[in-house]
């Protein structure tokens, strides 16, 4: 018999947090400063997802920290005016706190950055744990971060779900052994996103609640 879903992994930046616009005009800002007009926006979308150090290291690999530094810092300052929550999305992880799951970020952003958005959303009571970049060596789609949320959280992955709005989520879930769930309102479109084959695809943040309650398989 299927192990019941007890265990729900989230994906942060493009999953609950709309933070799209924030990170394309960071790496307008950067990109445009460094090489003005050789990437418009359809060109910044593939960025969105992995980490800043594989990104920028295919773009300047000599300059790389530096760009890195430049947008933390722009992507910092602008944070809250930039950045809003996706439709249903604190009401939704409320309900699934009183129902008792338990609830995990994953991402590759830095601790100090997902917690801030964490904040922006007013869920700071919400999550039992969360694993950024500072805590892991190889970020998704390795296995490593969702290993590491498992074994805080005491759960097996049988009974875990990750969430996501980008290929590391979905092939990183794959790779740990956990469900999957796709989010339709991924910028890069949920067509993109059904390639790698989720589990479930959720046109809206509250799908979650029949899919994890076993109502809907």
């Amino acid at each position: 018999m299927e192990k019941k879903i007890t265990t729900l992994l989230f994906d942060f930046d493009g999953t609950l947090l709309d933070t799209n616009e924030l990170i394309i005009q960071t790496f307008e800002h950067v990109l445009n400063t460094h090489f003005p007009g050789q990437y418009d926006r359809e060109q910044i979308l593939p960025f969105l997802g992995p980490t800043l150090t594989d990104t920028f290291g295919k773009i300047d690999e000599e300059n790389a920290e530096q760009l890195i530094a430049e947008y933390r810092q722009w992507n910092y300052d602008n944070h809250d005016r930039l950045a809003v929550e996706f439709d249903g999305v604190s009401k939704t992880l409320r309900q699934l706190k009183e129902l008792g799951y338990k609830l995990a970020i994953v991402s590759t952003k830095r601790n100090e950055m997902v917690h801030k958005g964490i904040a922006l959303l007013e869920a700071g009571n919400i999550f039992d744990t969360v694993i950024g970049l500072d805590d892991v060596q190889h970020a998704k789609p390795n296995p490593e971060p969702i290993y590491l949320a498992l074994q805080r959280l005491n759960a097996s992955k049988e009974e875990a779900i990750m969430i996501g709005d980008n290929y590391h989520d979905i092939v990183g879930g794959q790779n740990a052994g956990v469900k999957t769930a796709g989010v339709a309102w991924t910028i890069k479109g949920e067509d993109f996103l059904q390639k790698y084959q989720p589990d479930y695809m959720l046109q809206h943040i509250s799908d979650l609640l029949p899919i994890v309650q076993g109502e809907k398989q």
